[in-house]
């Protein structure tokens, strides 16, 4: 790079700076700071302990809102002083270190600005994601175990707790079933993104005539709700299930049957829970995925009448893939809603997805 590139794209910068000023009020961010602390220096504050760890949360997500906005503004400043500097005096190694530190910057503020398009009402909140591979056996069951990977990696690159709920092995390999919790702030508002059927085309290592095979896995996302978030449910409409828990690879967790599975039977929803000791703790969260999930069924109802009013057809349904895998015979990963492709199918099998889930945020901010 040159210094005049760096000059010209600190400009630009500085402009988003400015704009993530004016779109942030941090005259009310701060208000909302002091309001929380103000509640947790109240006496009763944890007579109700889940109320006041969301209130803790909270703050830290706003803290930490307001904290990394402040950085950036710092750090513009930081840069365009060495570059003041540099153009007075030239100085081989202060330009080098220019350049790691605007690389670095650039990035700080890709990832505010992408964490600036989540809006939407629960997009602050933890993501429930479930793996549910298509039909094939052994080799669909094995693909949901490479995206089950996939998304564990990502998740521990963003800092993001990943708690196992209901885990179902494959027969031979990979995994008939799995839901995970994804904890952490602006989960669900990413990993949205991710929900549909995820299709891989690759030579099978199950196969011996070494043949190509599609495969295919449906990832369905939701956001975990807080208790305040009303949603209907008669316990007439409710078949429960206990059954023995057992973890990754078949083995048995618990001697008693803990694990819970809840049928929601006018909507036919199943869902199930096994992370936990105890029955009641597995039957609670088991009713809080059905709440998020009745949820999505409410708000997809929702879309689907506003398109029809807008003319719009909406393709939902197994043949309507929205990422293909392609390892041979070469290697891509395309998203077919916005056509963003990577080259490099083994960085994204690592976990590398933050390019599709950018893409996806404008694309759907841009069709709003």
């Amino acid at each position: 790079m040159e210094l005049y590139e760096i000059k010209t794209n600190l400009e630009q910068l500085a402009e988003k700076i400015t704009n993530f000023r004016g779109s942030l009020d941090l005259d009310e961010l701060e208000e909302q700071i002091a309001e929380a602390e103000s509640m947790m220096e109240d006496p009763d504050f944890w007579n109700d302990s889940q109320k006041a760890q969301s209130t803790i949360d909270r703050s830290n997500q706003l803290k930490a809102q307001y904290d990394t906005f402040n950085d950036l503004a710092t750090g513009l400043e930081d840069l365009v002083l060495m570059v003041e500097m540099l153009d007075e005096e030239p100085d081989e190694d202060m330009f080098k270190e220019l350049v790691d530190n605007y690389k670095s910057y650039q990035s700080k503020v890709d990832e505010f600005e992408l964490s600036q398009l989540l809006s939407d009402e629960y997009d602050h909140n933890n993501a429930i994601l479930e793996f549910h591979p298509g039909a094939g056996g052994t080799e669909s069951q094995d693909w949901g175990s490479m995206l089950l990977r996939m998304y564990t990696r990502w998740a521990d690159s963003k800092g993001f707790q990943v708690e196992t709920i209901d885990y179902q092995a494959g027969d031979e390999a990979g995994i008939k079933s799995v839901t995970l919790l994804i904890k952490g702030f602006n989960a669900f508002g990413y990993l949205k993104s991710e929900r549909g059927v995820h299709r891989l085309v690759r030579i099978s290592p199950f196969d011996s005539n070494s043949r190509r095979h599609t495969s295919f896995c449906s990832i369905d996302v939701m956001p975990e709700l807080s208790d305040d978030v009303s949603i209907d449910i008669k316990s007439d409409d409710l078949k429960v299930d206990t059954y023995r828990a057992s973890g990754a690879g078949g083995q048995h967790v618990n001697k008693t049957d803990s694990a819970v599975r809840i049928t929601h039977i006018p909507s036919g929803v199943v869902v199930a829970s096994q992370a936990q000791r105890s029955q009641l703790k597995n039957r609670e969260q088991a009713m809080s995925m059905l709440k998020a999930k009745l949820y999505q069924i409410e708000m997809e109802k929702k879309e689907q009448e506003a398109a029809s009013i807008r003319g719009e057809q909406m393709e939902i349904g197994w043949g309507s893939q929205i990422r293909s895998y392609v390892f041979h015979p070469y290697s891509m990963v395309k998203d077919h809603r916005t056509n963003y492709e990577v080259g490099n199918t083994q960085s994204v099998m690592d976990g590398d997805i933050d390019g599709f889930i950018d893409a996806y945020l404008r694309w759907k901010m841009s069709n709003v």
